[in-house]
Formats: C-alpha cells, structure tokens, sequence
C-alpha cells in the first residue's frame, strides 16, 4: 500500500497528468477537479471494468443512460426535497460553515456520530469545546439542517421560468425507467439496472482531494427482486463488490465493511465497503436494502402502476430494491494510493512506479527508440501497429533509463525498445514494468505477444 500523503499524491496526479485543480488559471473552484489525459484513461477504464462485472457479466443486468435533469416530482416523491439535508453550523468568530457531524469526527475518529441525534451532536460539540478547524474558537450558531440540492431554472425569461434541480443520485433514473426497461427488455424478476454517470450535491466538502467534491460520478446498480428474495441477494451484493475491488486490484486488507447502525426510513439494511486512505478509512460503495419504498412512492406520485405480476403464483406485486452503488471518483483515489510506490532499486537508486493492474492501466505499451536518429523511423512504424490495438505511447526525449521509469510513474505496464538489433536481426526487447526484467521477441510477433501479456 502507498505511503503517500494526501499533499503528495495531489502534485503527483497534477505533474502526470492524472487529475488538475479544476478552472485553475482563475484561482480554482473549491473541491471542483478536472482530469488530464492520463486520469481520463484511468477513469474510463474503471467504467469498462464496471461494466464487465456488472453488466457484461451478469445475467439479467441492464445499463441506462438518463438525463440529469428531471421532472421535479421525482424528487418530491424520493424524498429529496424534504430530508436531503446537512447538519451545518456557522463559527461566530470567523464566519466559516460547517458540517456538524464532520466536527465531531474529525475530533474523535473513533465516535460512531452516524447514530447522533441534531441535539446530541449540539451538546457534544458545546461540552467537549471543540474547536473551529479555521480560527480555533468554540463559539458556533444553532446546527440547522441546509438542502443539498442544486437549484436550476428552467424557461425563457425570469417570471416564466420554473425550478428544476440538478440530480444529487443516479438511482431515481433507473427506478422511474423500470417499466420501460422491463417492458423493452422482456425481463423477468430479478434483473438488474445499472448506469454510470454524474451528481451533484451542495454541501460542505472537507478537502479531501476527490474524496468529496460538489461534482461527481456513480456507477449505480439496482436489482429488483421478489419479497423473500431480497435478504440473500443484500449479502450477495455485499460479497460482490469486494471481490470487484479486489478485480480491480485492491488488496482486501485494505477493504472493510461497516454495517449501518442507523438506518435510513426506507432501508431493511445498509452497509458501506470502506478503503484505508492516509486520512483513515473511507467509504468507496454502499449496498443497501431499499425494501420496496422507492417504487410504491413513485406509484403514488406519478399516478402510474409500477406492479410487476408474478406469472408463478399469479399475483401483482411492488419489487423490493437491492441497491449497491459505486463512488467512481473515490476509486481511482483508492487505486492509486494501492498502486503508488517508491521503491529501492539498489544502495543508490530508486524509482516511483504505479502498479496498476494492466486492465486499468491507462497506457498499456511504451515505443522506444534506443538512438532517435538511427532508430526513429522503425520505431514509429511499430508504434502505429500497436496503437491500432491498445493504447500506446511514444517517447524519444532523454536516454533510456529515464524513459523507462516515466513509464513506471504512470503505470504503464510494458515498454518496447527498438535498436540495433531490431534493424539487423528483426528482434525487439520487452520490458516488463513490476520485474523489470528483459524478453527478446520477434518483430513479427510483438503484437501477438503483447496481447498475450496484457490478456487482451
């Protein structure tokens, strides 16, 4: 696992390429990130692993793509208008907002505040004295729960305009589309929807690089399933998503769960799949036993019929829901404290390298000219054969052994080098990333054997 702090992995995604401060040249916007050219392989990788486990891989599973706005009953019938709040209080002395249960943590790590009341968190905070993180004062408003919605307009002027809201989840799009899925699809309980895609909530972040941000991506996952059905299938999906991370090639010592204690109105059970960050543990999935909640409130709101009839024993029910939802931003965090390492070479050498599993890797083929002028142009002609079949890179600048341990840095599991041996004998040298041993192949063959060793 990475000895990283938060600090260094920060300028390590900003000097590779991986994640930037988002709107930079104008000062950044809080907890706002953008990713580079290397983060955004990384990313899409993670979808398609996702989408290999989750859809690909499972019978009954079903991907959707809905929209981010939304009609504004949805979330009047989901709740969210109502209850989707934060616990926030103001420090008199300097001004600042913050969230109360956030406080509290951060204070004692150890405290369960999830199963606090607002006027427990209240006294807990005035008794221990627990100091502002801005200007050290002890001196705070009443806690006030604030709505976490981003509020939009919609219309062609001011006075015609109506409020609609930028969605704070994936899920409600994959349950007001169940019908049409299980219509369209022909399917049968159990099956399964599931989408990736962006949210939104307006809350306090604490600074935890992407960990929480005001914008960010779910890879949701929701099977609708029969009454009776639904307790194993929790289990199921709790068991699942460890072994996806471990898939994905996290070590499981650095994975937990921690089952809720307290539950939501709607949830039978909860539990979160949490990762050891350097700033402790945090959650990367949640799987929860939504009951049938979701669907007999959007049945009353939206006045349709959302039953689903049971040729077997003939009757019409409303399915229960299994929910297990994956933080995409949180992962690529977690992959890449699991994967960066400085290692010693020898007395007087080390290298950083990122070992990243070869299906994530963002760039899977390094070419190499050994000698540019000499051996530029074969190298070229090589790198435009592999890069029709995976994703490859070229690099001429600066001797060999610097651009071997670039490629290390960014996780880049192979490296080609093509030199004399190449142009007199037709023999190419492979470079494996982890062992840094050497594999002396055929130039016919390379393709052949790279796909071998990437398993693609």
């Amino acid at each position: 696992m990475s000895k990283f702090s938060m600090e260094q992995m920060v300028a390590y995604c900003n000097q590779y390429g991986f994640i930037f401060q988002g709107s930079e040249i104008y000062g950044g916007l809080a907890n706002t990130w953008d990713y580079g050219p290397l983060g955004t392989r990384l990313k899409n990788n993670i979808k398609d692993a996702w989408r290999y486990y989750f859809i690909q891989n499972r019978d009954n599973s079903y991907e959707l793509d809905s929209d981010i706005l939304m009609n504004p009953r949805v979330w009047e019938a989901s709740g969210h208008l109502s209850s989707f709040t934060d616990p926030l209080l103001d420090c008199k002395h300097c001004k600042t907002r913050h969230r109360a249960d956030s406080l509290i943590q951060n204070y004692k790590k150890d405290l369960n505040v999830d199963t606090m009341t607002q006027l427990e968190m209240s006294n807990y905070i005035q008794e221990q004295k627990i100091p502002c993180p801005v200007c050290g004062a002890s001196n705070y408003t009443d806690i006030r729960q604030f709505n976490l919605m981003f509020a939009t307009k919609r219309g062609v002027t001011e006075d015609s305009s109506s409020t609609i809201y930028l969605r704070p989840e994936n899920a409600q799009g994959e349950y007001v589309n169940y019908l049409n899925v299980m219509r369209s699809m022909r399917a049968k309980l159990p099956f399964s929807i599931g989408q990736i895609g962006k949210a939104f909530r307006n809350e306090i972040t604490p600074g935890s690089f992407t960990f929480r941000t005001i914008e960010f991506e779910q890879m949701e996952y929701q099977t609708f399933c029969k009454k009776g059905s639904d307790d194993e299938l929790y289990q199921y999906f709790k068991d699942y998503g460890i072994s996806f991370f471990e898939y994905l090639g996290i070590d499981n010592n650095h994975l937990r769960f921690r089952d809720h204690e307290k539950l939501a109105h709607y949830a039978k059970a909860a539990c979160d799949i949490e990762y050891l960050f350097p700033f402790g543990w945090g959650e990367i999935n949640g799987t929860h036993n939504r009951t049938d909640f979701d669907l007999k409130r959007h049945q009353e709101f939206s006045k349709v019929n959302l039953e689903y009839f049971d040729e077997n024993s003939k009757e019409k029910i409303i399915p229960y829901i299994i929910e297990s939802t994956y933080g995409l931003d949180r992962i690529i965090l977690a992959i890449l404290f699991e994967s960066l390492v400085e290692e010693k070479i020898n007395e007087n050498d080390s290298r950083l390298v990122l070992k990243i599993s070869k299906i994530l890797s963002p760039v899977k083929v390094n070419v190499l000219p050994l000698i540019k002028n000499r051996h530029g142009e074969k190298a070229t002609e090589v790198y435009q054969l592999l890069r029709k079949h995976m994703m490859a890179s070229y690099d001429e600048s600066g001797t060999i052994g610097k651009r071997y341990r670039r490629g290390d840095a960014i996780g880049t599991p192979y490296a080609v080098t093509i030199d004399d041996e190449t142009l007199e004998k037709g023999l190419i040298t492979i470079r494996d990333r982890d062992t840094m041993e050497q594999k002396v192949v055929a130039l016919e063959n390379v393709l052949e054997e790279l796909r071998v060793m990437l398993e693609i």
